[in-house]
């Protein structure tokens, strides 16, 4: 099971960190990824870190503002969001995949989180 949270309200320019708990024993051995989902748009990748925390991938629009970060010992992986826009403004999900390889599709993951709402205002 995953569980995302540390949303909320932000001004624009702010920073917020997500956090996305796992449970069981196959998460620190899964690639873990963020992806997001804005009113009326599709699911979108934002972020993964591999297992190992050995390799990070971005999307082009959050390259620079966003880091995202594991800590195996407390099964849980961070997406660190500053410099936010209000086209940030969506709901976030954390996915971890089995397969060694780092996909940037959500059908390359297994499980998923119910999602943590980021609101940025202008």
């Amino acid at each position: 099971q995953l569980q995302a949270s540390g949303g909320g309200l932000v001004q624009a320019g702010g920073s917020l960190r997500l956090s996305c708990a796992g449970s069981g024993r196959t998460f620190s051995t899964s690639n873990i990824a963020w992806f997001r989902q804005a009113p009326g748009k599709e699911r979108e990748f934002v972020a993964v870190i591999r297992w190992s925390g050995a390799t990070t991938v971005y999307a082009a629009s959050v390259k620079g503002r966003f880091t995202i970060s594991r800590d195996n010992a407390k099964n849980t992986v961070y997406l660190e969001m500053n410099s936010l826009k209000p086209e940030d403004t969506a709901i976030y999900y954390c996915a971890a995949g089995l397969s060694p390889t780092v996909a940037l599709r959500s059908a390359g993951y297994d499980y998923w989180g119910q999602g943590t709402l980021v609101t940025v205002s202008s």
